[in-house]
Parts: C-alpha cells; structure tokens; sequence
C-alpha cells in the first residue's frame, strides 16, 4: 500500500452527503490524508430562518447519529467519529482548521448562491493559514458546463441537454469510492469533541412528527427505501402520476441530503433502461432532471430572484389584501377544488407531495389565483422536507413558463380535468379530505356541480365545511392569457 500522503491531517466538513459509502469527497480525502478528523456544522446562519419544529434538521439529526456510528465502526475505533458543531459555519470550519492543524479541508461541492459565498469566505480565512479547500463533485453526475452545446453554450432546454447527458455517461462516472480499506486513516477525536451528536433540544429545535410519519432516515433509510422502489421501477412510467398509488421512490429527502448515492442511483437505472425497461428509462430521466437544474442554477444564478426569462419579469401579478387572501387560502388547501387542496394537505401535514400535484397546485397559484410564483416557491421552500433550491426553483419557473423548457405560457392545467385523470376514482382526495369523502366519484372532483341532495346526503355544506371555489377556471384562465400578453413575443420554449 502507498504510505506516502499529500497531507498528514485533513479536515472533511460534511454537507449535503450524508453518508460514508461511495462519497466521493470522503474517499479524496482519506486517500489523500494520513490521518482524517470528520465534522459537521449545524450552521446557525441557516438555522436561525427556519421554524422550531422543522422535519428537515430532525431528519439530518437522526441521519448524523448513523454517519456517526459507521465513521467509528469503519475506524474501528471508539474514540473517532463524527464532530458535530452548532456554530455559523463560516466561522467555524477556519476555527476549527487551526484548533486540529489540519493542512487540508475537504468538502463537497455546492451550487446554490448562498453556499457559493459562504464557501468563498471559508476558503479566504483558511488561505491566510495556507490550508486549501479542496472541493469534489459529489451529488451531480455532470456539473457547472460539463455539459455544453455544439456551439459551447449552456443548454436551456431539457430534452438535447438529456440525450447530451446519457450520450456522455460512461462507467468511470459512475465509479464506486469506497473507503472500507481506509478507515484506519480516521483520526481519534480530541476529548472535548468525544460527544454524542446534539439533540434537537441542544440546537433549540422541538421534535417533528417525523417519527410517526415513519419517514426512514440516514443511509440505511435510503438503501430500505431504494430496495422497494426497485421492486416498482419497471413500472414507473404507468404509476408515477397517479397520487393515490405507490408509484415514486420517495427518495428525494435523501437524494437533497446525501444519505444515498445518486451515482448508485443512476447505475442502477442506467443497466435497467440498457435491458429494455421503460419505467426506468422514465425515472432516470427524472434524475438527470436534478443535474440539468443544478446547472441551470450554477450558470444562471439570477434565477434565484428573477426569471429565467428576463421578459418574464415584466407580468404584473396581483398584489394587495385581496391577493394577501387568496394566497392564504391556497397555503391552508382552501381553494374549493378538491385536488388542490388535497395536494395541500399532504404537504403541510407530512411535508412531501406527488410530483404530478407540485405542477397543478404551481399552475394553479400562478394562472388561475394570478400570483407570484417566488409566494409559492418560497412557500415549499419552507414545507417541503426534500427542498433543494434548484429543483424548486426550476419547478415553480416551468409552471410559470418563465424558465428554461417552461410550459408555454397559454397551456394552463385545468385543476378539474387534472383530478378527473390522475385520481380518477378520488382515492387521495379522500385521504386528505374526509369531509368530501361520501361524495360520489364524479361529484368529488367538482364538489359545486354536486346536486344539492347529495351534498345534503355527504354532510357537505359549500362555504360551510368544504370553500366554494375561489376563482372559475375559465374566467381565471381568459385573464392570464391577458396577463401574460406582454410576453406573447416571447419564444415559448
């Protein structure tokens, strides 16, 4: 074995990889180390804007307690393991270089604008002490413009950038880096940092029903789910847009925090699409989804605030107390149409929704209620356990069609039709909605066309216990097609 190392003691400050198998970042490391001191800060600059009672830093809680446990069961040694800090990273990742005189910090790369500028001032502070950044590609299979047009240019456009993707990927993209052999390169922590990971209580947070809603986390929850979904794979493609059936892989928490490896993902799916499997073919589109809006974001950061489409920005939304209102009833699932407010529901109740829903509650906040899509974008932001900036954003601006390959501005799901098709027998409008639940199949997706005796029969009074609906679709839809006459010009890509 080479005995030579680049560096004698490394720092790896985990992220958004959450796990110690096939980390690209963590194999770097101890392969370039000969001894690894491993941490993780819960950063207070991020924490200190999200509620008390938040499922994402309970999941990332109880998935450390695992990447704990396996960084000391790979050591070997009880005395190593997972530094965790409460602290502002920035601060603490130069602070903690010096305090373990470390001559290498480690970290996965990270695309959003925030993380670029906190990573800009930790690589500052360490320079001054002559301790690089090293920062490796991790959670993407293609990065920033490794996948470019003919012309050099940054692909706006999903379906060339996808062919550009699978064209392109080969087996060395998708290399296991497993670090079984190097786990006597983890270092012993020093006394003060031989603790166990904080409770939620010890960074001020109050547990979530994360536990009941038995949302399995850290890398063993990932692998569990990844084995069932496998079992559906091939069928993906038949059940992904239907709610009220097990169709998606429930993995996009875990694929936002690490604790599974989207190259494992990605291989998997790539032989089952290489055998013929249409469903695999379909969810493996939906992973290169994720790397084609993380480019987007790393090469167009405006996208953040603004459209993608500056002309875009020119739509006059409704503002003042009456949209105030209409948003608020769209946050609490008040609309009056059922799969909305379903949709709406399941995520303020458990935090995730079906992908399908994400584009008919987008659709209709932004075309038929006439608001701002950053209200809605900042709202899921705030509730969705699997938010990852990127992907939302790259969501809420294709509903909107100010984003690169939108949906053209004039094509605006109808919410009834919608629920007509995808819950056609009002399975998961029951779920989430018992008071429509003795509706009839038919009547549950419009509940205003219902005859009053059935409604009187159901127990369902409009406006009472179940909103009239708040807008009329056509009447919504004539009027956004007049909103967005200022960029009818526009290409509508």
């Amino acid at each position: 074995m080479n005995t030579s190392h680049e560096y004698e003691t490394g720092l790896m400050w985990f992220r958004r990889d959450l796990r110690s198998s096939d980390n690209a970042t963590l194999h770097a490391a101890l392969t370039r180390c000969r001894q690894l001191h491993c941490v993780f800060v819960f950063d207070r600059a991020i924490l200190e804007t999200l509620p008390r009672v938040d499922r994402r830093v309970e999941f990332i809680r109880e998935s450390l307690v695992e990447l704990d446990e396996a960084l000391r069961l790979l050591s070997k040694r009880p005395d190593a393991g997972l530094i965790v800090c409460h602290a502002v990273a920035s601060d603490e990742i130069p602070r903690l270089a010096h305090q373990l005189k470390v001559q290498a910090v480690f970290a996965g790369n990270d695309y959003e604008p925030q993380a670029i500028s906190r990573d800009t001032v930790v690589a500052s502070a360490l320079q001054m002490a002559g301790i690089p950044l090293i920062t490796c590609k991790d959670h993407v299979i293609f990065e920033r413009r490794e996948i470019l047009t003919q012309s050099g240019g940054v692909y706006g456009v999903f379906t060339p950038y996808k062919n550009n993707w699978l064209s392109r990927l080969a087996p060395e993209h998708l290399v296991d880096h497993d670090v079984s052999t190097l786990g006597n390169r983890l270092a012993p922590r020093p006394p003060e940092f031989q603790t166990l990971v904080p409770t939620l209580a010890d960074i001020g947070f109050e547990p979530s029903n994360l536990g009941q809603l038995k949302i399995p986390t850290g890398m063993s929850g990932g692998a569990r789910l990844f084995e069932d979904f496998f079992e559906r794979m091939d069928r993906y493609d038949h059940t992904r847009d239907f709610p009220a059936i097990k169709g998606p892989s429930y993995l996009g928490v875990h694929l936002r925090f690490g604790t599974v490896s989207l190259r494992r993902l990605v291989a998997i799916a790539w032989q089952r699409q290489l055998a013929g499997s249409a469903g695999a073919a379909v969810w493996l589109s939906e992973l290169v989804w994720r790397d084609f809006y993380v480019a987007i974001l790393a090469n167009f950061p405006h996208v953040a605030t603004q459209a993608f489409k500056p002309e875009y920005d020119a739509i006059s939304w409704e503002t003042g107390p009456e949209a105030e209102a209409l948003f608020a009833a769209w946050c609490a699932g008040r609309t009056g149409y059922p799969l909305v407010d379903a949709a709406m529901a399941q995520l303020n109740q458990t935090g995730y929704m079906h992908n399908r829903l994400r584009m008919v509650v987008g659709s209709f906040l932004v075309k038929d209620l006439g608001l701002d899509w950053r209200w809605g974008e900042a709202y899921f932001a705030k509730h969705l356990n699997d938010f990852d900036l990127s992907a939302n954003n790259g969501g809420w601006q294709w509903v909107a069609s100010s984003g690169c390959d939108a949906q053209p501005y004039f094509r605006i799901f109808n919410p009834f039709s919608q629920s007509e098709k995808f819950d056609p027998e009002g399975k998961f409008i029951r779920r989430y909605l018992p008071q429509l639940a003795p509706l009839s199949n038919k009547s549950i997706h419009a509940p205003w066309l219902a005859k009053p005796l059935e409604l009187q029969a159901a127990g369902l009074s409009l406006g009472g216990n179940y909103p009239q609906p708040l807008v009329q679709h056509d009447a919504a839809r004539a009027k956004t097609l007049a909103r967005y006459a200022v960029v009818k010009k526009a290409p509508s890509a």
